[in-house]
């Protein structure tokens, strides 16, 4: 069963974590990042889904089912040159891999810039394909997420860069 709407360039898909919003232009996925308030999907006319939104609607599927670790779209994110440069670095943040915003900085020649590289993770408009949730503070907490800490709690434990936390089970 397909869950994905659509209207020209963009449509919303149905993920384990919530609804997902999804935007193309000619030159590949510009925008991909949680809804806070769902559509209703008989609210939306379907049409025909751009390639390049079928083929996200795919990769994403396969990456929640945990076939897919690396995803091959072409990409096309709106951004300054230092966000695409952290962006890029971020990208190289292998499956089941965290790394801190310090060593992200230091990776990036800018050790300083710890601040200035956590900004533009926070702006990064490809949630999931470009993998900001496995950017962790230096001490190893999980911080902040533009799409909340649960959803990057669920995607780093999707990936088995976390181990879930045991639960009591009560006698």
């Amino acid at each position: 069963m397909d869950h994905s709407f659509s209207q020209d360039n963009y449509c919303y898909h149905e993920s384990p974590v919530g609804q997902i919003f999804i935007s193309t232009t000619n030159e590949g996925i510009c925008k991909l990042n949680f809804v806070d308030e769902p559509v209703d999907s008989g609210q939306i006319q379907l049409n025909a889904l751009h390639p390049f939104l079928q083929k996200a609607i795919d990769e994403l599927n396969d990456y929640f089912s945990g076939k897919l670790n690396s995803f091959s779209l072409p990409l096309d994110p709106a951004g300054t040159d230092f966000q695409k440069k952290v962006w890029n670095a971020v990208v190289e943040v292998p499956y089941g891999k965290t790394i801190s915003y310090a060593q992200l900085s230091t990776q990036l020649g800018q050790p300083e810039a710890i601040r200035a590289i956590a900004n533009a993770n926070a702006r990064n408009p490809l949630l999931i394909i470009v993998p900001c949730h496995r950017v962790i503070g230096t001490n190893g907490n999980l911080t902040g997420y533009a799409a909340g800490l649960e959803r990057k709690k669920f995607l780093l434990e999707l990936e088995g860069a976390l181990v879930p936390s045991k639960q009591l089970t009560l006698l």
